[in-house]
C-alpha cells in the first residue's frame, strides 16, 4: 500500500473472517444438492463464498440439465437455509476466532467505528449466538438490508452509511475475493485475509485476522506505512 489513509472505520465481513461457519454452509448444500441428486463438492463450495444464497443456487444447479421453476428454487434456497440455520444453534462465543475480542476491543479504545457488510441473511442470529452483536449495534449492513451482493459495492457502502464515516475513511477485512472487488469498488481500503490475500486488488495482505492489529494501529494512527 503506497498512500497513506486515515483510517475512522473498519467493516469486517463476516464469515471466514471473525468466525468460520463455511462447514455448516458446506453440509447444508451438500445435504440440498444429495436430495436433488447434483454433484457438489468442496471445490465448487469454494466458488460459493462471498456471494448470495440465491447465486450460490444458480452456481450448484449448473451441475444439472433439469430446469427448475422460480417456485421450486425459492423452495431450495429455503430448505437450504432452513438446515444451516439448525446448524447454527451450535455457535458458541469459543468459535470467534483467535484475536478478534482484543481487536475490536482495541477499536473500541481508540473510538474506531465498526460494522459487518456480509451477504449473509443469517447474519445477527449469528452475531447473537456468538455474542458479538454487542460491537455492531445498528451497524450491520447484511443480506436483509441489500439489494445486491458482492462484487457490488452496495453492502459496504450501506455500512459506512449506518456509521457515518465517508467510504474513504473506511477499511474492509475480507476473505473473499468478491469482498475485496466490491471493498475497491466502493472506494475503500481492503484487508484481504485467507485466499483474498492473493487478490491483485487487495491493499494490504494478512494470513488471518490476529495479524491485522498492527496494520490497523499504523492506519487510525496515520503513522508512515512501508509501500
Amino acid at each position: 500500500m503506497k498512500d497513506n489513509k486515515m483510517i475512522k472505520a473498519v467493516i469486517f465481513d463476516l464469515d471466514g473472517v471473525l468466525l468460520s461457519t463455511d462447514e455448516f454452509h458446506f453440509q447444508a448444500w451438500k445435504k440440498l444438492a444429495d436430495r436433488e441428486g447434483i454433484e457438489f463438492s468442496r471445490q465448487i463450495n469454494e466458488r460459493l463464498r462471498g456471494v448470495s444464497r440465491e447465486e450460490s443456487l444458480e452456481i450448484i444447479l449448473e451441475k444439472t440439465s433439469r430446469k427448475y421453476s422460480t417456485d421450486e428454487k425459492l423452495e431450495m434456497a429455503t430448505c437450504k437455509n432452513e438446515i444451516y440455520k439448525q446448524l447454527l444453534e451450535q455457535l458458541t462465543p469459543s468459535d470467534i476466532f483467535p484475536g478478534v475480542m482484543e481487536l475490536l476491543e482495541f477499536l473500541k479504545e481508540n473510538n474506531i467505528k465498526t460494522a459487518i457488510g456480509s451477504s449473509s441473511k443469517n447474519t445477527k442470529f449469528i452475531l447473537g449466538q456468538t455474542g458479538l452483536a454487542k460491537y455492531f449495534t445498528g451497524a450491520v449492513s447484511d443480506g436483509t438490508n441489500i439489494n445486491r451482493s458482492k462484487p457490488d459495492p452496495e453492502v459496504f457502502l450501506k455500512a459506512a452509511e449506518f456509521i457515518d464515516v465517508p467510504p474513504s475513511e473506511c477499511l474492509v477485512v475480507e476473505d473473499a475475493d468478491a469482498g475485496i472487488m466490491a471493498a475497491k469498488a466502493a472506494g475503500m481500503t481492503a484487508i484481504g485475509i485467507g485466499p483474498a490475500a492473493k487478490h491483485p486488488e487487495t491493499d494490504i495482505p494478512a494470513k488471518n485476522t490476529s495479524e491485522i492489529q498492527s496494520v490497523i494501529t499504523e492506519l487510525i494512527c496515520d503513522c508512515p506505512m512501508s509501500a
